[in-house]
């Protein structure tokens, strides 16, 4: 071998053990890269990495008005809420900081949400229906490394339900109808006519437990032991003394609603009055100068107090003369006198929930008319959505809104009635049977097992 040839072996030779040891040294990096990543994943050195790695599971439960959580603390992660509506109302669950939140929830139903949380802290979870967080519907999500990652819980199966089990329930909730209970609200409240001429009415303001259906009993917020409050009725001219006791936890104030008063007298504290403290009284005094369908209800924490019972009506006038007169001869009475006067006060919310007159069915009461006879109803909305009131049979005259007579009185068998409105509607009744009546939001009426909630019935008999 010559020289040119030996020295060409020996360069070779070196280019390749320098190749080789750099490629030794590329694999150690890659290596010792990865050893790295999964020390930080397992460790913890890397908020953002324990985030992609860590996966927790919470189960929400939604009711009026509450929010609760388990677990209430999991590690920074992707965090799956499981969340189920156990209420009688539309809910969602919104975390805002994040910017994430689910559609309307219906009473019953469940649903998920998943959010990553990468740090630790502390985190507002809330319902945004309006309203609903200030009335307690709010809570915390606390997020730590301390915590253990939980597990995702799945969507719970659909009840298995045969088409005859369901046909069996919904027979056997009918049957129940009118569920007695007890307690009953909407009563006459008689005044006492005092020594310088005024009708003088006595309200109480407590808490009671108060049976929205059989065995389902609630901390209701009522008017004289009632839910709704007592009807008071007055006639145009008289001289109205309201005394008001207050024998609630806490401070209220009663504001008459739609009735024409001094200012003094609108029971809206810190403006017109100071508000009544446990234990204290306050005397409301006005004349009634026009006929009105008023109600009274709290001003004061309202969306608590008005929403857990502490509402009633009070009349103005003679409605039964003054809705017949406004019907005139487009309804067919026998006799052209109205039988009957009913108040039918709403509600959706609070302890007592989806309700007629504080109860829930099978344990609201029936109405009952002969044909040819003619009922007046007036619907008050106290709860926090609208309800479209419908009534199968017959039609109804709607007279007047709000205690005003309407122009052009119109007929209806759906009336959609929106929070703190009072219609006022004609029935006459023509074709014998059980008529059923209910909001019409289905939900509100109906459930898998039977009608439930916001419903009712006329019973019409043969004259």
């Amino acid at each position: 071998m010559n020289i040119v040839s030996k020295d060409r072996s020996e360069g070779l030779w070196a280019k390749v053990m320098v190749g080789l040891m750099l490629l030794a040294m590329s694999m150690s990096i890659v290596v010792l890269g990865a050893v790295g990543i999964v020390s930080i994943a397992k460790y913890g050195s890397s908020p953002s990495a324990v985030a992609a790695a860590t996966e927790s599971g919470v189960s929400v439960h939604l009711s009026e008005f509450a929010i609760t959580m388990d677990p209430e603390i999991v590690p920074p992660g992707k965090v799956t809420f499981t969340i189920t509506n156990g209420g009688t109302v539309i809910h969602d669950f919104t975390m805002s900081e994040f910017g994430k939140n689910t559609p309307m929830i219906n009473p019953g139903e469940t649903t998920t949400l998943v959010v990553d949380i990468p740090s630790e802290g502390t985190y507002k979870v809330l319902c945004s229906v309006p309203g609903h967080e200030s009335a307690g519907m709010v809570s915390s999500l606390k997020v730590s490394t301390s915590a253990t990652p939980t597990d995702v819980v799945a969507d719970p199966p659909e009840p298995a339900m045969s088409w005859q089990e369901m046909d069996a329930m919904m027979l056997e909730v009918a049957k129940k109808f009118p569920e007695a209970t007890s307690g009953t609200g909407n009563n006459i409240l008689e005044p006492i006519m005092s020594p310088d001429g005024f009708k003088e009415f006595h309200l109480v303001a407590k808490e009671i437990d108060w049976e929205v259906e059989a065995g389902k009993f609630v901390k209701g917020w009522s008017y004289n032991g009632e839910i709704p409050g007592p009807i008071m009725k007055v006639n145009v001219g008289d001289k109205v003394r309201i005394v008001h006791t207050n024998e609630l936890a806490e401070s209220t104030t009663l504001h008459l609603h739609g009735v024409r008063i001094p200012n003094g007298m609108d029971g809206v504290d810190p403006f017109t009055q100071d508000p009544i403290q446990p234990g204290g009284s306050f005397t409301y005094e006005f004349t009634a100068t026009e006929p009105g369908i008023g109600m009274y209800h709290s001003h004061h924490n309202a969306q608590v107090q008005v929403s857990n019972g502490m509402a009633g009506a009070l009349l103005i006038g003679d409605w039964k003369a003054i809705a017949m007169k406004a019907a005139g001869t487009r309804v067919e009475d026998t006799d052209g006198k109205a039988e009957q006067e009913v108040v039918m006060v709403l509600n959706d919310s609070g302890t007592i929930g989806l309700s007629l007159n504080g109860k829930s069915f099978p344990a609201t009461l029936p109405y009952k008319l002969k044909i040819g006879e003619t009922m007046v109803v007036h619907y008050f909305n106290e709860g926090a959505m609208s309800h479209p009131m419908h009534l199968h049979q017959p039609s109804g005259l709607v007279v007047a809104r709000d205690g005003k007579l309407l122009e052009s009185p119109f007929w209806v068998d759906t009336l959609s009635v929106a929070p703190g409105e009072r219609w006022t509607v004609v029935y006459t009744a023509k074709d014998p049977g059980v008529w059923a009546w209910h909001c019409h939001i289905l939900t509100h009426a109906e459930t898998p097992t039977g009608m439930r909630y916001m419903v009712t019935a006329l019973i019409v008999e043969a004259s």
